[in-house]
């Protein structure tokens, strides 16, 4: 079961400035995959990327002027995964949704899971300082949203965040950004718990960027980007809630 902790973001999720960032259209004919560079994290730029198909990437390096390198990128193929279908979770991890010692909460610790999927990974050079502002400002607003997963604690604290995933969510578009694992399985079940309640809540397209070995484990495929951008279209007007 997920429960629910603390206040909820906003909801409806509430509308930020409007950025003065005009992105290239990424729908038109051999359009490249890296259609801007900046670092511009104000909500309005974010929301205006993502609705029109297109993420940030920090690539850990400076440009010229001293700024972090980031990449806004619209990849062909774009990996999703696929939401109109029961999913076909592997026995093993069925057999541990159904019995695992962990607690599952949504939006309870946006911060830390997103913080965390930067820490645990050696590579994650894409979670910088400016980026986790960024997000954090658009949780406020009630766009961004975590799950996490928590192991009892054996002392006064309570209980120990292990894993989590989070993203960003308009209309029925849920855009999944990043995930991290203290303990085995403890991913796999933020990312099951999310994709169930996606579903749950009429979402129609889950949006996970680029395709890894892990990725397709969980059952996600790669479509191409025309696909992507016509899913993406119809999904934007609905109106859902992540509960």
């Amino acid at each position: 079961m997920l429960k629910v902790v603390g206040p909820a973001p906003p909801y409806p999720p509430i509308e930020p400035a409007p950025s003065r960032v005009r992105f290239p259209d990424p729908g038109r004919p051999r359009s490249p995959e890296v259609v801007a560079m900046g670092c511009d994290f104000s909500p309005g730029t974010v929301l205006t990327a993502y609705r029109s198909g297109i993420f940030p990437w920090p690539h850990g390096e400076e440009t010229e002027k001293g700024e972090p390198l980031v990449l806004w990128f619209s990849p062909d193929p774009r990996t999703i995964f696929p939401l109109e279908h029961e999913p076909h979770w592997s026995r093993s991890l069925r057999r541990t949704l159904r019995n695992h010692p962990y607690e599952v909460t949504l939006d309870a610790s946006f911060a830390q899971v997103m913080h965390l999927c930067g820490e645990t990974r050696a590579n994650a050079t894409w979670i910088i300082p400016e980026l986790e502002a960024g997000y954090r400002k658009l949780h406020e607003l009630g766009w961004t949203h975590s799950v996490e997963v928590w192991e009892r604690a054996h002392d006064a604290s309570g209980r120990v965040l292990v894993g989590g995933i989070y993203g960003i969510a308009i209309g029925g578009m849920f855009a999944g950004e990043s995930m991290f694992h203290l303990r085995t399985d403890a991913s796999k079940i933020a990312f099951a718990t999310l994709a169930e309640r996606l579903r749950g809540a009429g979402f129609t397209l889950f949006d996970v960027q680029v395709q890894n070995p892990h990725l397709e484990s969980l059952g996600c495929i790669e479509v191409p980007r025309r696909e992507y951008l016509a899913r993406l279209h119809a999904a934007l007007p609905l109106t859902c809630r992540l509960e």
